[in-house]
């Protein structure tokens, strides 16, 4: 007696979605960009420590979300880019050529995309806090905030929308951007499984910018991540700063880990 097996189908994904959510804030003189540190799939937590939240320059800062291996890549090809950029020009990319660099990164890969959603705050030219949110294959807008990422519908930035005679919001003094934050990374993750472990928030101030005049002086947790110039040597190091140039800090929190 012969039995005949009909086809069997072979599916195949290369993508996976990690979980976790980022989301960023801009302000007249700063951007603030945050993201939790949760690495899950489906059920299963694969880390508690996978920043989302990455410096760029001292005035640029990248947050992607997605599938974890499309994002570290893309993050390292982003960082290869502007070091070219430093080394044929001896200047840092600005923030709006930084953005229209990852839209071409993107489309380039559209008929494979990186499956990643990427978020970029900094400081523009003139001085103000700017935010620009991209799709994987590379469509992108400035705006005045945005979330994305699983717990992307649960983040209502309602003080962030604006009037009826204003094409934008009004911009939010830091500190209350930082309870903003805060509360909505606390909230998202008693109410979503992906969302959880760890909270960095990065601050990037304008020129000439302090905490102390921007009330934050003696916030606990807050590091400062800055690149200088030594003048020893010319080498960069870290946590120094220059009045003059724009500062990165780095905020951490705990957020609940089951």
């Amino acid at each position: 007696m012969s039995h005949t097996v009909g086809p069997v189908a072979r599916d195949f994904n290369p993508y996976s979605d990690n979980g976790g959510t980022i989301l960023a804030i801009a302000g007249e003189d700063f951007a603030v960009v945050a993201g939790d540190t949760r690495q899950s799939e489906g059920y299963n937590i694969q880390t508690r420590y996978a920043p989302k939240v990455f410096r760029l320059t001292d005035k640029a800062v990248l947050a992607v979300n997605g599938f974890a291996a499309d994002g570290n890549m893309f993050v390292k090809k982003v960082k290869q880019r502007l070091e070219w950029y430093r080394h044929a020009h001896g200047k840092d990319m600005q923030l709006r050529a930084i953005a229209r660099m990852i839209q071409t990164m993107l489309y380039a890969k559209r008929f494979f995309p990186y499956y990643v959603y990427n978020i970029l705050g900094g400081i523009e030219e003139d001085g103000s806090g700017a935010v620009y949110s991209f799709d994987p294959v590379g469509s992108y807008e400035r705006e005045a905030c945005r979330a994305a990422g699983a717990a992307q519908s649960l983040i209502y930035f309602k003080n962030q929308t604006p009037s009826i005679d204003a094409p934008f919001p009004r911009h939010l003094p830091l500190s209350h951007v930082l309870s903003i934050v805060t509360d909505s990374f606390t909230s998202a993750t008693e109410r979503h499984i992906e969302v959880g472990d760890g909270l960095e928030i990065y601050i990037i101030l304008a020129k000439g910018k302090t905490l102390s005049g921007l009330g934050l002086d003696g916030v606990k947790g807050l590091s400062e991540v800055t690149s200088t110039v030594d003048d020893s040597d010319g080498s960069a190091s870290e946590g120094e700063s220059l009045a003059e140039g724009e500062r990165i800090f780095v905020l951490r929190r705990e957020l609940k880990k089951d």
